[in-house]
């Protein structure tokens, strides 16, 4: 008790209560992501006055439907993009501390609200000593229900439209592969990982048989193009299976999914925007600069140049952060959330990362902040995207 209001503390990144009485104020930590919900009333125990059983039970957790499917999803998810991988994040290869940091991040995450993965069978190919993505979060779940044995995450995962893969048969094939990896039966979302050269028609086949084989429960697509995106909804839409999302790139620097008709035709087929690479793979962090390029493959798209651009951007983030005792990181993740029908899965590497991320809920930038961070960045220029965008 704190004078004449009452504090209760939940563990969940998000949450409202609705009171006949009394006014409501919503605060968070966002280290630990815990939040408090003040009532005040009147003075002593007037109309005002309501009891702490009764708030508790009000409490609701924030999560979004995907799409027009039956998958609620929570409001911000992880990317496991970098677990396992030797290759475009680490470099130095894989080894057990990185394998316990992903662990430690898997646990932040839903410690703190966050129960949305998302994975792909590419993701960390069994090459140069890398481990596949999918056996890693397969195994942070089952060591996780040992001691939580309610535990309930959304598992995403994506088939590889490879060349040498034709028709639906190979869309199930390949979920089955990924099911043997993650060591589950189904999973809540499964997406097309790019659109193939050839044999896209088969493919969305194969989707709504793994929706029909209760494989699935929901499936998606990735890096489609407005009309390749139109094109899979109808076709699955004569099935009665809605398209639940389109995962794309999207960020602050880069709004292409603004520029090319994709975010509009989610928003108007009720189609859900993954966003991948939300803070721009550490560039909206804060912690690089011209003097300090990011390494490996990314320094041939945040260059040094591009980074002296960037600067009037990253400074304006540091400044609105503070402002909300905010990191620029959650500052990124929160304009994207205010775009509406957008679900960032930002890649968590450590428990650090992970409650860093679930701080970009519960609080919102205002219409202008919103407004004067897009035309920073856009003075900023663009930046390289992922070629299959353009299939």
């Amino acid at each position: 008790m704190a004078g004449n209001g009452m504090q209760i503390s939940s563990s969940a990144y998000y949450c409202s209560a609705v009171l006949s009485d009394g006014r409501i104020s919503i605060s968070s930590n966002n280290k630990k992501q815990s939040f408090s919900l003040r009532v005040r009333g009147g003075a002593g125990a007037g109309a005002g006055a309501v009891n702490e059983e009764e708030v508790a039970t009000k409490l609701v957790f924030d999560k979004v439907k995907l799409g027009g499917s039956d998958l609620s999803v929570s409001r911000l998810g992880v990317g496991a993009w970098a677990w396992g991988d030797t290759s475009y994040w680490n470099t130095s290869g894989w080894d057990d501390r990185k394998t316990k940091a992903a662990k430690a991040a898997f646990n932040a995450s839903v410690d703190s609200g966050i129960t949305f993965f998302d994975t792909a069978e590419v993701y960390g190919t069994t090459f140069f000593g890398a481990i596949n993505s999918e056996t890693l979060l397969g195994r942070f779940i089952a060591e996780r229900k040992k001691v939580d044995p309610t535990l309930e995450v959304e598992v995403a995962t994506k088939f590889a439209a490879l060349p040498w893969r034709l028709g639906r048969e190979s869309v199930l094939a390949a979920l089955k592969d990924s099911l043997s990896r993650l060591g589950l039966s189904s999973v809540e979302l499964y997406q097309l990982h790019w659109p193939g050269v050839w044999g896209n028609e088969g493919f969305i086949d194969g989707l709504g048989d793994a929706v029909e084989q209760g494989l699935v429960k929901a499936v998606g697509v990735s890096n489609y193009s407005e009309r390749r995106l139109r094109d899979a909804y109808k076709k699955l839409k004569a099935r009665g299976i809605p398209l639940a999302s389109n995962q794309v790139n999207y960020s602050l620097i880069y709004g292409a999914p603004e520029k090319n008709g994709v975010k509009a035709t989610c928003d108007e087929l009720g189609i859900s925007l993954i966003a991948y690479s939300p803070i721009a793979q550490g560039v909206l962090t804060g912690k690089y600069s011209p003097e300090n390029v990011p390494s490996g493959p990314r320094s041939n798209v945040y260059t040094r140049e591009f980074l002296t651009k960037l600067q009037p951007l990253l400074n304006r983030m540091k400044k609105i952060g503070e402002n909300y005792d905010k990191t620029s990181t959650q500052v990124a993740l929160n304009w994207l959330i205010a775009q509406e029908n957008v679900v960032p899965i930002p890649g968590a590497k450590t428990a650090e990362q992970a409650n860093e991320f679930a701080g970009a809920l519960g609080w919102r930038l205002s219409d202008d902040e919103v407004n004067e961070l897009r035309s920073l960045a856009a003075s900023a220029g663009s930046v390289i995207g992922f070629p299959a965008e353009m299939l």
